[in-house]
């Protein structure tokens, strides 16, 4: 299942969001937002095949009406930082047909958030470009039984060993804020996530296909890819427009080393399961240990055989036939011997240092497209912080609270991101100014460095389809080519044996012809 995206957001008063805005954006209805006296209205180019509202049986019917529930829930919040709805962005699966997706969408909303007291918004987009998605906003307020909104959160004083409030040194009691409801707590996120994967894999098992949904991290799932980087809409723009990116070369270099990586972990995964059955079969027929069969023996058994099983050909077909098998077995045994493999044992521990050697150099490529990705974005976001500097420090020396909070909702976009620039810096330990002349050559090294190790790999793709046509002619001769009756057939050694008796004999039946012959011509003369 291709990049099953996920995401989930909360809309901010604080960065100039609305909640009125996001449910006009995600149905295409024209809605007018009360508390900033806006009409809210986006073009229909979204997509847009389904819309509807899932109400919880305490809310009050006139909620499914959208512009009326999302301007009471934007008149409940009266400050200028709330927090107004919780927004979902997730891909449906394109196996599934319109109808399955709008009840995997009802089932899931309905399991996951109406059914703990939330209002849901539900649409779904589809342009027809083989990307449909799923839009949710839930209300993030809980309601009593009569459909009143009810607070977030409360009070709670913290209280000492002995049951009693404790005063602080300014005369207030010691608080916390506890949330009346746990909708908030991290672990939702997980569980929200896994269980869309669940409802995800139980359709599609329904419909009879075979693709699953894992919503994991490619680390958590144990999986060698290095995942792609995210292009963002500026880059993805460029690219569909057929302007190549640095972010869109990466991404192109990490699908081919990943295409490279698998070709070899399948091959050394189909040679180690050959000589597995190889070895298993030896074992019970009681024979001789595979590490005692010499490879470049068993080429030139092959060899033999192939050629005593054309003795009724043409000369013409002989002849072809035994120049193709000489270039293969030529091939097959310098290969063999340049690099010491005699035995099917050597064979096994080759094939484990080259899976050892492949994953080492699929572990330095994903090392070095992580830190080209980061040196990316430091860069970007050294540039950010440069820009926005002024502005942020403007704010910080505004004293009078109203104040500061008037500016923070006018600029709240733009100390968004100086603030998200800024942890990303010292989240890597950058001190500005920042000499990016360094990052780039040590970006540059380090796309040299990956392109090198994929040359490596490479090497290992090659010799292992040497080692594949080792295999070829390995497994006509052996589990044959053993002093034994294997599968109701005779060895190749015994098949030789007997060709060789064969000719034994009839040479000494020729020469006994000949004798005869000679004696009664003389007894004529």
């Amino acid at each position: 299942m291709p990049c099953p995206h996920y995401d989930i957001k909360i809309v901010q008063r604080s960065r100039r969001q609305s909640a009125v805005a996001a449910a006009a954006y995600q149905s295409g209805d024209r809605l007018f937002s009360e508390y900033d006296q806006r009409q809210k209205f986006y073009s229909e180019k979204q997509g847009i095949v389904h819309t509807e509202i899932l109400l919880p049986d305490n809310a009050p019917p006139e909620y499914a009406d959208r512009n009326t529930l999302w301007n009471a829930v934007e008149a409940v919040e009266n400050q200028w930082n709330s927090q107004l709805a919780r927004r979902f962005i997730m891909a449906l699966p394109r196996e599934l047909s319109r109808e399955e997706q709008i009840r995997l969408m009802r089932e899931y909303c309905q399991a996951q958030f109406v059914s703990k007291g939330m209002i849901a918004d539900v649409a779904i987009h589809d342009k027809g470009d083989g990307n449909p998605h799923a839009h949710i906003l839930l209300t993030l307020r809980p309601m009593d039984e009569h459909g009143h909104w009810l607070p977030k959160c409360r009070k709670e004083y913290v209280l000492d060993e002995h049951g009693q409030r404790i005063k602080m040194k300014n005369g207030q009691w010691k608080s916390r804020r506890v949330n009346t409801v746990d909708w908030n707590e991290q672990k939702y996120g997980e569980i929200w996530r896994h269980e869309w994967e669940v409802i995800q894999n139980r359709y599609l098992e329904a419909a009879g296909r075979q693709e699953r949904v894992d919503l994991r991290s490619f680390e958590r799932q144990g999986n060698p890819h290095a995942p792609q980087v995210h292009l963002g809409p500026s880059a993805s723009a460029m690219e569909r427009r057929g302007i190549q990116t640095n972010l869109g070369n990466l991404n192109r270099d990490i699908v081919s080393a990943n295409r490279l990586f698998d070709s070899i972990h399948r091959v050394i995964r189909d040679l180690k399961n050959w000589l597995a059955d190889l070895s298993e079969k030896m074992k019970e027929q009681s024979v001789r240990e595979p590490e005692e069969q010499n490879l470049a023996e068993v080429l030139s058994a092959y060899m033999t055989l192939r050629h005593d099983g054309r003795s009724d050909w043409s000369r013409a077909g002989q002849t072809k036939a035994q120049v193709n098998d000489l270039k293969k077995m030529s091939a097959a045994i310098i290969f063999l011997q340049s690099h010491d493999i005699t035995t099917v044992q050597k064979l096994g521990v080759h094939l484990d240092e080259a899976r050892t050697t492949a994953s080492g150099l699929r572990n330095q490529i994903r090392s070095n497209d992580r830190r080209i990705t980061s040196i990316d974005a430091i860069i970007e976001a050294a540039a950010v912080v440069r820009e926005l500097k002024p502005l942020h420090d403007q704010y910080m020396k505004i004293g009078w609270k109203s104040k500061k909070e008037k500016f923070a909702g006018e600029h709240a976009d733009e100390l968004h991101r100086f603030n998200r620039a800024f942890r990303l810096l010292k989240k890597y330990e950058v001190t500005l100014p920042l000499d990016v002349k360094p990052l780039r050559a040590e970006q540059a090294a380090l796309k040299k460095s990956s392109a090198d190790l994929t040359a490596q790999l490479e090497a290992v793709q090659s010799n292992l389809d040497e080692l594949k046509q080792v295999r070829w002619c390995v497994r006509q001769v052996l589990p044959d080519a053993l002093p034994t009756i294997i599968d109701g057939k005779r060895s190749v050694l015994e098949q030789l044996e007997a060709n060789q008796r064969k000719a034994q004999q009839a040479q000494e039946q020729s020469q006994t012809r000949q004798r005869k012959q000679d004696k009664d011509h003389v007894q004529s003369i």
